[in-house]
């Protein structure tokens, strides 16, 4: 509506001096000025004085939104967005030239607000960072910004200037801020007389024709230790873990032996001894003693092994010696142990010492899982199926495994036990991986669970 009547009065103008300036035309013709030159001076100044109103009127009308404009790009020339135009007096066109005028100045003033928060809120993130962050200019070494850290790491207080920490320290000014560190790397660096490493990263920018450099550094001396730390504490979890699961049978079938030969000695003729037996029990002790021997000195570089101690073995040989191993401790715990092989012949190409590991592993969890079994049973079986596989199977009758945590549990260090490592399975699954193997789970929860080797 306002730019409706600012038109209206344009053109009310526009017309007035075009209606002025016909009559003045108009009035020369008609009249003589070579004889009645007096009068005709007369009747021409209405006309004329006419004529220069309306042309006056016209060009402060125009004039006047021009200048308005004018100083409104002016006041955005010099980023004054504080200024206030009027909006209640003047014309109608002009009111409304002055609200748009406010509302761009609010606009800028909000986006302003906003940048400056979002600064603020930015420099407050990298003050708290434990990482240093710096920006100089390149061209005169003006530091742009730094953080609490940066000095922290480098052990230097506020500066304006790099020159700063290179009258102090030259080699740890050429190491961080004249050497490249575009990619990446890792470096040592000596802070009041003391070496450390930092893993420093450095990028070029321009702002206005200007060179800048930010400079990222990060003391890892720290990161590193607690790593170290974390990864012995965790091979020490997982090397307890699987010595003590050998040793534990080991003892059980060392006493069962001791018994046998004391109860021989005292009565020898009710006690016959059975040197068989006696022997295969040594035997079996010396195997597993052999293996845990083995197991103690490839763990540690277990998941860069390429090569196995393959052998092609007799399943049937393998459960002799996990039966002769485990089956005196599982019968003082009432838990009845049973193989089952469909073809006594058959064979398979396996690390006896590893796989003898993980038949111990999965036998313990089946172990862990019968404890609220009435009648707790753990079946051991092999057979070949159709596609040519060979499958060792471990099943039991306890609770099974809930749903929620099946996914999880051969995550390394994953466990639900109060006193579990939770590397059990997740080096079963290795060494499985190592035979070109797999691991399977079937479970139905408060049934048991059945655990399959595919070789």
């Amino acid at each position: 509506m306002a730019y409706k009547r600012y038109k209206l009065a344009l053109l009310f103008r526009a017309m007035l001096l075009f209606i002025s300036l016909f009559a003045l035309a108009w009035v020369i013709l008609v009249l003589d000025f070579k004889t009645k030159l007096p009068v005709a001076l007369v009747s021409i100044s209405p006309v004329i004085l006419v004529v220069v109103y309306s042309f006056v009127s016209l060009y402060k009308f125009v004039i006047k939104r021009f200048e308005e404009m004018d100083d409104f790009f002016e006041s955005v020339k010099y980023r004054d967005f504080s200024r206030w135009f009027t909006e209640k007096s003047g014309p109608e066109d002009i009111r409304r030239l002055h609200k748009g005028f406010n509302e761009v100045n609010k606009t800028i003033k909000e986006i302003n607000k906003e940048k400056e928060e979002q600064h603020l809120y930015l420099q407050k993130i990298l003050e708290l960072m434990d990482t240093g962050i710096m920006t100089y200019s390149t061209d005169t070494d003006k530091v742009l910004w730094i953080n609490d850290s940066f000095k922290k790491i480098l052990s230097i207080p506020s500066l304006k200037t790099t020159q700063f920490i290179q009258k102090r320290n030259e080699k740890l000014h050429d190491a961080i801020f004249e050497t490249n560190h575009a990619e990446g790397n890792t470096i040592s660096v000596e802070v009041n007389n003391e070496k450390i490493k930092v893993l420093i990263n450095s990028s070029i920018f321009l702002i206005r024709d200007e060179s800048f450099k930010l400079v990222v550094i990060k003391n890892i001396d720290d990161t590193i230790n607690k790593t170290e730390s974390e990864a012995w504490k965790k091979l020490l979890s997982v090397m307890t873990h699987e010595i003590m699961n050998s040793i534990a049978p080991i003892s059980s079938l060392a006493e069962t032996l001791q018994y046998k030969i004391r109860a021989s000695i005292e009565n020898p003729h009710e006690n016959a001894l059975e040197i068989i037996d006696l022997e295969e029990g040594i035997e079996t002790i010396k195997n597993r003693s052999e293996g845990l021997l083995k197991f103690a000195k490839t763990y540690r570089s277990l998941n860069k092994v390429t090569e196995l101690n393959l052998n092609n073995i007799s399943v049937s040989e393998l459960f002799n010696n996990i039966k002769n191993l485990m089956k005196p401790s599982l019968e003082s715990k009432n838990i009845e142990l049973i193989f089952e092989l469909d073809n006594p012949g058959l064979k398979i190409e396996i690390d006896t010492y590893l796989i003898e590991q993980v038949l111990i592993n999965l036998i313990l969890n089946a172990v862990e899982a019968c404890k609220e079994s009435e009648s707790p049973i753990i079946t051991i079986s092999a057979q070949k199926n159709v596609s040519g596989k060979r499958l060792i199977k471990v099943t039991d009758n306890g609770t099974g495994i809930p749903d929620e945590i099946i996914e999880d549990i051969f995550i390394p260090f994953f466990t639900t036990k109060k006193t579990g490592s939770g590397i059990g399975l997740s080096l079963c699954k290795q060494i499985m991986l190592l035979h070109k193997g797999k691991i399977q789970i079937k479970t139905i929860q408060g049934q048991g669970t059945a655990i399959s080797l595919v070789f």
